[in-house]
């Protein structure tokens, strides 16, 4: 079935959402630091998602998701599939219910992300993320009536991750600022769709661009051609968290209409952004997170002079990667 307008998440379930999410979910602070503003010319706000629980969003849209079963489905447990922050942000919220949590996880997720779910309790199943149907890993589950908790294409989902956008708007206005662009780290596109949804009703002025992996532009060729187009095989990024095959079907009705574009940053120019954010902010970055902030050197991207929002979306990255970073080797 086509998914149409009237379909889709909204403003109003963004807010129900953030009243879910009290107490829960960190709001996180808006960042700005003078020298990060004289480096790019522009004022840069930076959302750090990197301070919520979990070191990352994906708390957000796994908990507005299972809050709202009922109880007969939380005692069956939920099942998710991810490359690690949804992992930790659906374990996360599975304890704070009390209910069993089966997470299918790529075989080569890192493993500060695997150590990280199975320390909330979820149980981890393996797979290839190459050669793999992740779908058909968790369907077994399924079956047995768990209950799925999509990472991205999910109107609870993505309203969730709305929040970040709503809390975005409102502590621009606090610091006076009327905000230009924002910049949105993306993969299968929900963390974007809520906050293109959020932004399009608070701040419309403001200009989405999603930011993705080079050789993972997904988003960027399905915006030109106005349907969905999968990522082409053979590649590899160190930005795990934002590797998926395609975007969202859902995610991509919302942003389709709702995005300036779509922007892509190569790994060495997530490895310096990573530097940035530590020496700029002193937040930990991991590389699918700091990509937005890379994006702020993109060739052509006018942002001189500009009010220009960065969601720092995650923060769970490997030791060994994060001293790579800051030891600047392919980093400049």
């Amino acid at each position: 079935m086509t998914t149409t307008d009237t379909a889709l998440p909204s403003f109003a379930e963004i807010r129900a959402a953030r009243a879910r999410l009290h107490g829960v979910a960190v709001e996180t602070p808006l960042l700005e630091s003078a020298s990060l503003n004289a480096r790019y010319g522009a004022r840069i706000l930076v959302k750090a998602e990197t301070l919520q629980r979990t070191g990352s969003f994906k708390l957000r849209g796994a908990y507005n998701r299972i809050a709202q079963l009922d109880p007969a489905q939380r005692a069956r447990g939920v099942v998710a599939f991810s490359s690690g922050n949804h992992a930790q942000g659906v374990a996360a919220a599975a304890k704070i219910f009390g209910m069993r949590a089966v997470i299918a996880m790529p075989a080569d997720t890192p493993a500060i992300k695997t150590g990280n779910v199975k320390a909330l309790g979820a149980e981890i199943v393996a797979f290839d993320r190459f050669r793999d149907d992740r779908t058909a890993v968790v369907q077994p589950f399924v079956d047995d009536g768990m209950v799925l908790v999509p990472p991205f294409d999910d109107p609870a989902i993505i309203t969730g991750q709305g929040t970040v956008g709503l809390e975005l708007a409102e502590q621009a206005e606090a610091a006076n600022a009327r905000l230009d662009m924002v910049l949105v780290p993306c993969g299968g596109g929900g963390l974007t769709a809520g906050i293109a949804l959020a932004l399009e009703a608070m701040a419309p002025q403001a200009r989405v661009w999603a930011v993705e992996p080079e050789n993972f532009d997904d988003w960027a060729r399905s915006l030109a051609a106005g349907r969905i187009v999968a990522n082409r095989p053979g590649h590899a990024s160190l930005c795990d968290a934002i590797l998926t095959a395609a975007p969202g079907g859902l995610p991509f009705a919302v942003n389709r209409g709702r995005l300036a574009g779509a922007l892509t940053v190569t790994d060495d120019a997530a490895l310096a952004a990573m530097r940035i954010a530590a020496e700029h902010l002193k937040l930990v970055a991991e590389p699918g997170g700091a990509v937005g902030l890379a994006a702020l050197a993109t060739p052509g991207l006018d942002i001189a002079g500009k009010t220009v929002a960065v969601v720092l979306s995650g923060g769970n990255v490997e030791p060994a990667l994060l001293a790579r970073a800051l030891g600047g080797a392919g980093c400049e």
